[in-house]
């Protein structure tokens, strides 16, 4: 690690590239006030809601000495020499996120179901499915990797086996339309359950889609 020519260590050095999008400019200002304080001995209110005003922060800093910036001229921990830039250096008040690899690790084959839907639960803590969101879809399609979509979307989700009528395009159940009172133009097809679900859920709303059956010849 670097050191400054008082001989003192940085315990961290953080990107300043973080500070533009954070916008955590109240770290910025308790540097300057927590370096000033330090060396008079003395609090700082270091809020935006009033307290110190960073020019007399500077002030203070100019009178023991120090850049009003806050800048320090470091030590290469490696070399020796210089650093080529000033190095903006104090005291904050840090804390670690207590976020562990061991408290995150899942993985799943076979698990639990939702009722509603019959996919996989959702969430680590009810052993639930790792999710394949709306942008890891469009990556796919990108690819043209079809069949890798049909598994993660339906074979490993929720795919079910429905009977639909070729007549009337209805959902037919135990290989008999009610609708046409026939069982002659029955085929059993595989859907996503959430897709039998919808369908039946429109025609509760008096919606009523229709399932085309055509024989496909590439």
């Amino acid at each position: 690690m670097p050191f400054s020519e008082e001989g003192v260590c940085p315990d961290m050095i953080m990107n300043p590239h973080g500070f533009p999008s954070r916008m955590t400019v109240g770290k910025l200002m308790e540097l300057l006030a927590g370096k000033a304080g330090v060396l008079h001995g003395k609090f700082h209110y270091g809020t935006a809601f009033g307290g110190s005003k960073m020019e007399d922060v500077s002030a203070e800093l100019i009178a023991k000495g120090f850049n009003y910036q806050g800048k320090d001229v470091l030590m290469s921990g490696i070399t020796g020499e210089p650093l080529s830039a000033y190095i903006y250096f104090g005291p904050v008040y840090y804390q670690k996120l207590k976020h562990m690899v061991l408290d995150k690790m899942h993985a799943r084959a076979k698990g639990p179901r939702a009722v509603l839907t019959r996919q996989p639960t959702e969430g680590r803590s009810r052993e639930g499915g790792l999710r394949l969101g709306e942008m890891e879809r469009d990556c796919l399609i990108g690819y043209g990797a079809s069949m890798l979509l049909l598994e993660r979307l339906m074979i490993s989700s929720d795919a079910f086996n429905v009977d639909v009528c070729n007549e009337c395009g209805l959902l037919a159940y135990s290989g008999w339309c009610n609708f046409c009172q026939s069982s002659s133009t029955v085929s059993s097809l595989r859907i996503p359950y959430a897709c039998k679900l919808l369908f039946q859920e429109l025609q509760s709303m008096n919606i009523v889609p229709r399932l085309r059956m055509r024989d496909y010849f590439p």
